[in-house]
């Protein structure tokens, strides 16, 4: 009997790894720009063409490999972090399992040049498929220089799971962006297919933030410090006011290394009770300083799960330490009968300049020469003309002052509900100018005023943008809008269809100057409408094909806002009308109800 149990060779236990590291062209700039922060490189740049799939070059100035490193740096668990077991308990480095380069050059064709400051020449390597190729000596600057091509060519069936460019680099853009943030003092930048997407100096950490949200967002900050025994916390978090819709700017971070965690994430939403709405997420960018040993990296292999040997007791840190921020800087009320108050000035007061209080003095102010009593409004008055205070008042002088008037009874304000009755209840109703109210068969149909004009603008514009571009109206003066470069990014890939829809426009670095907008769109909408839009090409999943529904939703639930409201029974009519020859006119294009039936039966139960 033969055996089968048999060894994996190399580069298929390889190929192996590399689904669990790589899994798509973000992990690859991820692994690259950590090992070029470990080398010890202030510079590094990232660069991309078709979302990673044919390149992904990373350059830093760090300090360089020998000829040797360079070599075992592609063996599998070959590392320079790691010599015993207690060092995974000691780790202050990105990387340490050696894995990353193993997996990458399994599944992709890998070019490495890199140089020593000592060292005249450097080294250049050429792998395919785990294989070295080529190797000799090269002329290159002191650092390494990572080109990554043809990712996933040998396994195919990984490279047919990739998404689309748009959402490939939508990833490495998160990547890109955690790694910035965690290392503000590097200078860092980002280009793809020749567009520079990102150019970050060495910063402070604010300066960072703002630079990758754009400079609306430093009004938006609220600073975080504080330092325990078992944690030192700093950072930032957004004002209530500022709470989005989506979770794209909620970033947790432990000894400069980005992690994602539910528990950590979920005590500063509860810091965040009752500041802002249901389904509304704060933003956030909190640094954790922890003890190596008192944290466990080695859980998952793209190390973004953590475990936290005191996790319960960071909870109620985070939780408070935010609060206290919050309340400090006037963004919540907030009771410390330990801390002394009487010196704290307002936030919002620490840019104004001090201006010295001024006092008034009546120079000619006597307070013993007594003055006449004023007539009118003078309660003393008043008293004296019904008779008290004179010795020869009559008692009809004074009887008056106690005379009860009868006053009609208040009447309740009574709110216009413009409903007009007939006798056989076949007009609709209007409700405060939101709901309409039409009779049918099983007894009563409530249509929502603003569903039902955002189902009939949706409905309206698809059809016409299917054979034609919808029309635009110029702007008497443009509107400008600062986007993240993120933002920028996505707006920029989808300008076409934007065009096409409405919108026209240039950008000045991260500023959009909007000259013209869809003619259905009134100039009160535009900010909705653009924030509906870029929520969801530039935060969410959507394919191609999608694209162009999702911005007339945009538009569409935007202008149902504005235009909801009806002012009279004649526009209601219309509203009817048009909504019923929708062809869906039962929910609106985000799937909300715009019609609700109230049968006989649900209106006798309420009498």
């Amino acid at each position: 009997m033969s055996d089968v149990i048999k060894l994996l060779p190399d580069h298929i236990a390889n190929q192996i790894a590399a689904g669990e590291v790589i899994q798509r062209p973000a992990s690859v700039v991820k692994e690259m720009v950590e090992n070029a922060i470990d080398a010890g490189a202030s510079k590094v740049q990232v660069i991309i063409k078709d979302a990673g799939k044919t390149l992904i070059q990373i350059i830093d100035n760090g300090s360089g490999m020998t000829e040797n490193d360079a070599v075992m740096s592609f063996e599998r668990h070959a590392t320079s972090k790691v010599r015993k077991a207690e060092d995974l308990f000691a780790l202050t480095t990105k990387g340490f399992r050696g894995e990353a380069l193993a997996s990458i050059a399994a599944i992709a064709h890998v070019v490495l040049k890199t140089r020593k400051e000592e060292a005249e020449t450097g080294i250049s390597i050429e792998i395919e498929g785990s294989k070295i190729k080529k190797k000799e000596a090269c002329v290159c600057p002191v650092g390494t220089s990572f080109e990554v091509k043809n990712l996933f060519y040998n396994v195919p069936a990984r490279r047919n799971f990739l998404k689309s460019d748009n959402v490939e680099f939508n990833h490495i853009i998160d990547e890109f962006e955690r790694i910035a943030l965690a290392h503000p003092d590097i200078t860092i930048s980002l280009h793809h297919n020749d567009n520079e997407i990102y150019s970050l100096h060495s910063a402070i950490l604010r300066k960072r933030i703002v630079d990758i949200l754009g400079r609306n967002s430093n009004d938006k900050l609220v600073p975080i410090e504080e330092s325990t025994d078992i944690v030192k916390i700093t950072g930032y978090v957004g004002k209530p006011e500022f709470a989005k819709k989506t979770r794209g700017e909620q970033f947790l971070f432990v000894n400069d290394r980005f992690f994602k965690d539910s528990f950590f994430s979920h005590s500063l939403s509860k810091a965040f009770d009752g500041l802002i709405q249901p389904k509304m997420f704060p933003s956030f960018f909190l640094y954790l300083d922890i003890d190596p040993k008192k944290i466990d990296v080695n859980v998952h292999p793209t190390k973004t799960e953590i475990k936290f040997e005191e996790d319960k007791l960071i909870y109620s840190i985070i939780l408070s330490s935010v609060r206290q921020a919050l309340g400090k800087y006037n963004i919540a009320p907030t009771l410390d009968f330990n801390r002394e108050t009487s010196f704290d000035i307002p936030y919002d007061m620490h840019s104004k300049p001090v201006v010295e209080p001024t006092i008034h003095v009546n120079k000619n102010y006597n307070p013993f020469q007594s003055s006449p009593a004023k007539t009118g409004n003078s309660f003393t008055a008043a008293i004296k003309a019904e008779g008290f205070g004179s010795n020869d008042a009559s008692p009809k002088d004074w009887q008056s002052f106690y005379k009860v008037e009868e006053v009609e009874e208040a009447v309740p304000e009574v709110v216009e509900l413009n409903l007009e009755i007939d006798n056989h209840l076949t007009k609709n109703f209007l409700i405060r100018g939101k709901y309409i109210l039409t009779n049918c068969k099983s007894g009563i149909l409530v249509i929502d005023c603003q569903r039902a004009t955002e189902r009939i603008v949706y409905d309206e514009l698809i059809n016409k943008f299917i054979s034609n571009p919808i029309s635009s109206q110029k702007l008497l003066f443009p509107l400008e809008r600062e986007f993240s470069s993120n933002e920028k990014n996505e707006w920029i890939n989808n300008q076409v269809m934007l065009e096409r829809l409405g919108f026209l426009g240039e950008f000045q670095e991260l500023n959009l100057s909007l000259s013209a907008i869809p003619a259905v769109l009134q100039e009160e909408s535009i900010h909705d409408c653009i924030n509906l839009i870029l929520e969801s090409i530039a935060y969410q999943e959507i394919g191609k094909g999608e694209i162009a529904h999702v911005i007339v939703q945009s538009i569409a639930s935007a202008t149902g806002k504005r235009k909801a409201t009806i002012q009279n029974n004649e526009s209601a009519e219309a509203l009817v009308e048009q909504l019923f020859q929708c062809t869906e006119h039962s929910f609106t294009p985000r799937g909300k109800k715009i019609i609700q039936t109230l049968t006989i039966e649900e209106i006798s139960l309420k009498f």
